[in-house]
């Protein structure tokens, strides 16, 4: 699976079926090159896309299964939010 592709599902959370967004970038570990999270960007405070707050960051391990079109994932949002500087 390319990334391009990996952008285009939607992220749903089955912990509470809340659709959290599309995936907008990985975190890799420098050592080993494996992929350590999914960044799903929070949601805009100026019409929903300008002036975000926080990123959702979703390690690898809480990921339950990818899709054709939604990855599943199985997190506590509030412990996964983090604030952009």
């Amino acid at each position: 699976m390319r990334f391009c592709e990996l952008q285009q599902k939607e992220v749903i959370n089955v912990t509470d079926c809340k659709c959290l967004g599309n995936v907008g970038d990985l975190e890799f570990d420098e050592c080993n090159g494996c992929i350590r999270a999914l960044i799903v960007p929070g949601p805009g405070k100026w019409l929903g896309c300008v002036c975000r707050e926080f990123e959702i960051f979703i390690p690898w391990c809480k990921i339950v299964k990818i899709g054709p079109d939604i990855v599943l994932v199985d997190i506590e949002e509030k412990e996964c939010r983090r604030k952009i500087k």
